[in-house]
């Protein structure tokens, strides 16, 4: 039997605000299967980014275990890479500055992080734009930038939270179209949280859906879709049979 890239086995998490303990998620437990591409949909507040942030060792449940390769997540590790909604580049750094910069942090040399930062740039789609700085980037482009960075350690596992919700429409597309292309080079096993739908089915090799809060496994969709994708797929009958399942999983 192959082993699970990550596991996430009976999570459950209690965090306080101002109203007092919000219960986030209860007995949460799956799989995901090395290379496998898989996304979290459900209700905003389903704790879809609280459990993407246990799975990356941000946060510690209160209850239950992320494993990883066989290992505990107690911590962040560069064998996972986390995407957020924001790119988070730091503005007075270059493209290839801001790809590098994990590395810079350990002090490799700087003939191999320009080396790796080069390959990443390349592979994302931003050759050409090395020096150039956030300020004249599209969104579209700082998330590649984003992405390109977090797989800057060849990580096994690229979490994504959100990562073209604040696109428009069009950008959104592009950049799913361009995700799947980096995916299937690297094979990385990925975790994508997303509100849409669509997104969801066109990206995935399986789709689980959360409650409301606290946020359970409600339902797994596989996506029998064939692969590699391109957005015509969006218009076929199948691609809405699919999404229909979702969203009737997701409304309960």
């Amino acid at each position: 039997m192959t082993q699970s890239a990550l596991r996430v086995e009976r999570v459950a998490h209690v965090y306080d605000d101002q109203h007092g303990q919000v219960d986030a998620l209860d007995n949460i437990s799956f799989e995901i299967k090395p290379g496998e591409f898989v996304c979290l949909v459900g209700p905003s507040g389903s704790g879809k980014s609280t459990l993407l942030r246990i799975m990356a060792g941000l946060i510690q449940p209160q209850q239950g275990r992320v494993w990883l390769a066989g290992q505990v997540v107690t911590t962040p590790r560069s064998s996972i890479g986390i995407v957020f909604q924001k790119a988070n580049l730091m503005p007075w750094r270059t493209v290839r500055d801001n790809v590098g910069l994990p590395l810079e942090m350990e002090h490799l040399p700087p003939d191999e992080i320009r080396r790796r930062a080069q390959a990443l740039i390349e592979l994302v789609g931003l050759a050409g734009f090395e020096e150039a700085y956030p300020r004249g980037l599209s969104g579209g482009m700082e998330q590649r930038v984003a992405i390109a960075r977090a797989l800057i350690h060849n990580p096994a596992v690229l979490l994504l939270d959100e990562p073209f919700g604040s696109l428009d429409a069009l950008t959104r597309e592009r950049m799913a179209l361009e995700l799947t292309r980096i995916w299937s080079t690297q094979k990385t096993t990925v975790v994508m949280v997303t509100h849409s739908i669509q997104e969801a089915v066109f990206l995935s090799d399986r789709v689980l859906v959360m409650t409301d809060r606290p946020g359970r496994i409600a339902v797994t969709v596989p996506i029998d879709l064939p692969r590699p994708r391109d957005l015509s797929l969006l218009q076929e009958e199948r691609f809405a049979e699919t999404a229909g399942k979702i969203r009737q999983a997701i409304a309960g």
